[in-house]
């Protein structure tokens, strides 16, 4: 079937729903925790424990959002209503998220326990889609990596901008009061990702045809019944992911504290996010030469060497923007071959079952991208609270050690982790014949129900 948008506004279409995501998400990792301890005011042991409870509440929702992804059947398709449904929640709870109300030490956070969890869900309306749709935008493999690739470009793109421009952005838009700054560079974000996630339900198109009929919650999950690609794919999030997070929400205490250059902050996430994109240019070159699995590996040793230099380099400032440089090139290569491989395990699960559960697989797998979140969050601000960190003080050793650990140390070996759980990956050889199999089903039924 040929795409009525063509294929490059389709991809840009596609690309550009992640941009808007990462307006928003890359404010999150970055600076909300930052936010809530040195803004808002919230100790960071409350910060921790209100990101476990609500991020894995979040993470239940996601897979009732795959769910309800399942279940749907529009003209327009099963997930791409929902890029026009959610955009403007999705907008405004981030507007309201960063807001700091004059209700007192309880009240804040009691506000923050209610508008980070409707943040997080309205995230949830709009990025599960963007994972679920993938599989009925092609049937193509090659065409599944570029499409990943054109996502994670305009994704790091999205975060660098956050990245290099929050910061002055406060500054300038705060005149000396960082609840201001903050406030106003959110609402300009805001507003970006909400008008762009419209373009994105415009350009899109769920062409690979999928069975219509209704399937139960039941018939969903017996998709995941031997899937055993799947369980490899999934358990490796918690590591993968969980890495990526505990340095995201660490970066800016990391630079303000331990190298006491708080200027270094803004440039070095603007590498972690702009220099991902060469990694992520350079994936489908990869992929079409080796298993993604292997792909996969290579991006994590990288990373890692990235993080290693980091760590020998102390306050050594050029040593630190190398090792930045470095581990930003594995990172992008390593998300990009992840965001192509999570579409095969769903066709897997097709293939032995004759079912397909896209929402469900790709919600499950956010949901545990989710956990990891919670867990890092969780795990970050017990150990800031262990090590006595203050706030807008000089950090004891302890306090200075806790950070290390959150950005450096802890990352360093959970991709160590990442890399042993993807040795188990078997799913690459045997790919090109269930896909196959799959198109071949579908033409031998569209024989039989033209109507379909």
């Amino acid at each position: 079937m040929i795409s009525k948008t063509g294929v490059w506004p389709q991809r840009i279409g596609y690309g550009i729903a992640d941009f808007s995501c990462n307006l928003i998400w890359q404010m999150i990792t970055l600076y909300l925790m930052f936010f809530y301890t040195d803004v808002v005011g919230i100790a960071a042991a409350q910060v921790g424990i209100l990101f476990l409870l609500t991020r894995v509440i979040d993470g239940i929702a996601d897979v009732a959002m795959g769910v309800v992804i399942d279940k749907t059947n529009t003209k327009w398709g099963k997930s791409r209503p929902y890029f026009l449904i959610g955009a403007i929640p999705f907008g405004l709870l981030a507007v309201l998220a960063f807001y700091v109300p004059d209700i007192g030490p309880v009240g804040k956070l009691v506000y923050a326990y209610f508008t980070y969890l409707g943040l997080s869900l309205a995230y949830t309306m709009v990025n599960i889609p963007l994972a679920s749709i993938l599989p009925s935008l092609t049937s193509n493999g090659q065409e599944r990596t570029m499409l990943a690739t054109v996502r994670i470009i305009f994704a790091s793109i999205g975060a660098t901008a956050v990245s290099a421009l929050t910061l002055p952005m406060v500054r300038t838009l705060g005149n000396g009061s960082q609840a201001q700054g903050f406030f106003w560079t959110i609402v300009i974000f805001a507003i970006v990702g909400t008008m762009l996630f419209f373009v994105t339900f415009k350009t899109v198109e769920e062409k690979v045809k999928i069975r219509q009929e209704k399937i139960t919650v039941k018939q969903a999950f017996s998709t995941l019944k031997g899937n055993t690609p799947w369980y490899i794919f999934a358990f490796n999030i918690l590591f993968m992911w969980g890495s990526y997070f505990f340095q995201q929400g660490a970066l800016i205490y990391y630079f303000t504290y331990n190298v006491g250059r708080a200027d270094l902050a803004a440039i070095v996430a603007s590498i972690m996010a702009f220099v991902p994109i060469i990694g992520t240019f350079i994936t489908p070159l990869f992929a079409k030469r080796m298993f993604k699995r292997t792909v996969f590996m290579i991006a994590s040793t990288i990373n890692l060497a990235g993080i290693l230099i980091m760590l020998i380099a102390n306050v050594n400032v050029p040593l630190l923007l190398i090792g930045a440089v470095v581990l930003a090139l594995g990172h992008g290569l390593r998300q990009s071959i992840y965001f192509s491989m999570q579409a095969d395990p769903v066709d897997y699960g097709e293939w032995k079952t004759g079912i397909s559960a896209a929402g469900v697989i790709s919600a499950l797998n956010g949901f545990l991208g989710k956990v990891a979140m919670a867990g890092t969050g969780a795990i970050s601000g017990w150990l800031l609270t262990k090590g006595n960190y203050i706030p807008n003080e000089a950090q004891t050793s302890s306090a200075l050690l806790a950070i290390k650990l959150n950005f450096l140390i802890i990352p360093a070996i959970m991709v160590v982790t990442s890399m042993v759980i993807m040795c188990f990956y078997r799913l690459d050889k045997m790919y090109p014949a269930i896909r196959a199999e799959l198109d071949h089903r579908m033409k031998e039924e569209e024989k039989e129900h033209p109507a379909i």
